[in-house]
């Protein structure tokens, strides 16, 4: 059997667990009034949830397809983060958007960029050269002024702030919102990922904005080479989610 491959061409540690071997042949996007839909000798693919695979953007759809197409002797669900993510945006996004939402406004109202470090000096410096513009951003743009706080104790945002926030994440379609709330979890902050999502930091700019307390300390008492491999995937994932964004073609208005 071939090695995996992610999409990004890293090769994928063995699977303990077989792996469904590959059952076609040719695989196919089809126009379908508006969206796209794919095809497996000719067969509409269907999400774990039996809906259709059925894509709102064509560049989206020929980028999963190519996922499809590259598998080799086996069909290895790792080396398609696009597909997975399209099964969740159907399967888990349409019908239950609002459950959705209020799982990134959880993050939203406990945000990482709004708890600060008291010290040293260095990781206080860091933070606020990371964080500190996407503040002024959400404050600016968004009309959501947020209330810091130094350590971990809880501090309630203002409810019109969160609001504001809330109404930018409404009105994202299921694919984005997708790709939304996976970047959210990986980062732990809303923020981070809407403003990657309404272009105001590139997506490498956010996933090191996310990871200023670990890069410190790392840089303070080296890396640990478990961490290394995990953030490593975490970032496969994070990547697949933003290539999404940037592949649909239904995209939220960045200007307030």
């Amino acid at each position: 059997m071939d090695e995996p491959k992610h999409s990004n061409g890293a090769t994928l540690p063995p699977k303990k667990a077989s792996l469904p071997k590959r059952f076609y042949k040719e695989v196919a996007v089809k126009d379908e009034g508006g969206r796209c839909a794919l095809l497996l000798d000719g067969k509409p693919v269907k999400t774990p949830g039996k809906a259709a695979l059925s894509l709102p953007a064509k560049a989206l759809a020929e980028a999963i397809a190519d996922e499809w197409r590259a598998q080799g002797d086996h069909i290895d669900p790792r080396t398609m983060p696009l597909t997975k993510l399209a099964n969740s945006a159907i399967d888990g996004i349409e019908g239950r958007r609002q459950a959705v939402v209020d799982d990134i406004m959880a993050h939203a109202r406990s945000d990482l960029l709004c708890y600060r470090a008291s010290g040293p000096d260095g990781l206080v410096a860091a933070q606020a050269a990371h964080w500190d513009p996407v503040i002024a951003w959400a404050k600016d743009t968004l009309d959501a002024p947020l209330t810091l706080a130094q350590g971990i104790v809880h501090v309630t945002q203002a409810d019109a702030a969160m609001d504001a926030i809330r109404t930018r994440i409404e009105g994202l379609d299921a694919f984005s919102l997708a790709a939304l709330h996976v970047m959210t979890s990986l980062t732990g902050s809303a923020l981070l990922s809407l403003a990657v999502a309404l272009k105001r930091l590139t997506p490498e700019e956010a996933w090191n904005a996310a990871h200023v307390d670990e890069d410190w300390q790392a840089g303070k008492w080296g890396e640990d080479a478990d961490a290394k491999d995990r953030r490593e995937g975490r970032k496969l994932e994070f990547d697949a989610a933003v290539r999404a964004l940037e592949l649909s073609e239904v995209r939220p208005n960045p200007s307030p």
